[in-house]
């Protein structure tokens, strides 16, 4: 899978952004078509310094009230992943780039970040041999089987104790006498 991805980003999508800048270039011009692209490498560079901003702002406010951050660091990610397509030359690019860093398509593009990275952390963990071990994972705590409270074996014989000399808590580490 990944030598596909390698495949697509560094033969497939090069020959796509020559061919449509070629076909840019045939309707309006070679020099308009320059012009459009180093008009499109402005405005991008402007709309990813206003919400860099935007998204820093949000990400500080949500640290000062003490909440987790997550949509915050994910929206600045995705501001910087747009920033570096806007400025790579071609129209594709900066098409996918727009929608990364617009206010009003970036939700749709977090959505569809979160729905991607779930689906392969979810089966990544299916095929670890330590998905078991963590929690959320298939039978870790948290699961899709986990249970609320110890989980017994049918049959099996519950024993009623009671806890005779336990140490402190604020013991010190060391040897015993």
């Amino acid at each position: 899978m990944l030598r596909v991805l390698l495949f697509l980003v560094f033969l497939v999508v090069p020959v796509l952004e020559i061919w449509a800048l070629i076909q840019v270039g045939q309707v309006i011009g070679g020099w308009q078509t320059v012009g459009l692209l180093i008009l499109d490498s402005l405005i991008g560079a402007w709309l990813v310094r206003r919400e860099g901003r935007r998204a820093w702002r949000a990400l500080r406010q949500a640290l000062e009230s003490g909440r987790m951050p997550d949509r915050e660091l994910v929206d600045g990610a995705l501001v910087v992943a747009g920033g570096t397509l806007l400025v790579t030359p071609g129209f594709l690019s900066d098409v996918l780039g727009f929608v990364l860093i617009l206010p009003f398509t970036r939700p749709l593009a977090r959505r569809g970040l979160g729905w991607f990275l779930g689906r392969r952390v979810r089966a990544m963990t299916a095929a670890s041999p330590f998905g078991m071990m963590f929690p959320g994972g298939p039978t870790g705590p948290g699961g899709p089987t986990a249970s609320a409270g110890p989980v017994r074996r049918p049959g099996a014989r519950v024993v009623s104790g009671q806890v005779v000399g336990d140490e402190p808590r604020d013991a010190a580490p060391g040897p015993r006498a």
